[in-house]
C-alpha cells in the first residue's frame, strides 16, 4: 500500500512580516510574524522570524527545518483572505518571480497541456489564451516543444507568458475555482 506523502515547502518569499506581533494561526503565539508565499506549491504561510532577524519584502529565506536561517517555525497556512492589505499588494511581484525562476517548469505545462474536459483545454484557463491561441500552441508544440518564454512568445505570440501564469496563480490562490493548474489544494 502506497502512503501520500505529506507536501512541504523548503523556500519561501516574504510578502510582509510584523514585529512583535500576533500570530493567525496558532493562538497566544507573538514574535515577528511574516506572511510569505512557498515556491513550489505557492502556498500562503505564516512563519514565526528568529528574534533580531530582519527581513525584507520578496526576500527569499528557507523554511525547510534542516536549512533555516531567520525562520524559527512555520506556523501554519494562510488563506488569501487572512492577509495583510501589504501582503496582497505584494503577492503578485512574488508570484512573478517564481514563476521565472522556475521557468522550465511552467514551459513543461505549455509542452505538456491536455484537455480537463471534452470542451476544455488546459491551456484555456491561463489568461489571454482562447481556442485560436491554444490551437497555435498545439501545433507549435507538436513540431517541437518548448524551450522558454521567449520560444513560447516568439512561435505562437502569447504576449508576456509570465505575466499571464501569474495573474492564473493570482486567481487560483483567490479560491473558487472549479480547476487548479497551479496552486496545490491541501486538505485542512
Amino acid at each position: 500500500m502506497q502512503t501520500q506523502q505529506k507536501k512541504y515547502e523548503s523556500v519561501a518569499y516574504v510578502l510582509d512580516f510584523k514585529p512583535n506581533s500576533e500570530s493567525l494561526t496558532i493562538k497566544g503565539k507573538r514574535g515577528t510574524i511574516v506572511q510569505a508565499i512557498g515556491n513550489d506549491y505557492f502556498m500562503l504561510l505564516e512563519l514565526l522570524g528568529i528574534p533580531g532577524a530582519n527581513f525584507v519584502i520578496l526576500e527569499k529565506v528557507n523554511i525547510s527545518k534542516d536549512r533555516r536561517e531567520k525562520i524559527l517555525s512555520v506556523l501554519g497556512k494562510l488563506k488569501y483572505d487572512e492577509l495583510s492589505s501589504i501582503a496582497k499588494n505584494t503577492l503578485p511581484q512574488a508570484i512573478e518571480t517564481i514563476v521565472l525562476e522556475n521557468e522550465q517548469r511552467f514551459v513543461s505545462f505549455f509542452n505538456a497541456a491536455m484537455p480537463v474536459t471534452p470542451r476544455l483545454n488546459s491551456l484555456e484557463l491561463i489568461p489571454g489564451i482562447g481556442k485560436t491561441l491554444m490551437n497555435a500552441i498545439i501545433r507549435e508544440k507538436e513540431k517541437k516543444p518548448f524551450t522558454s518564454f521567449k520560444d513560447i512568445e516568439d512561435r505562437v505570440g502569447l504576449k508576456d507568458p509570465v505575466k499571464k501564469i501569474a495573474e492564473r496563480v493570482l486567481e487560483e490562490l483567490k479560491g473558487n475555482q472549479q480547476i487548479y493548474l497551479f496552486v496545490k489544494q491541501f486538505k485542512e
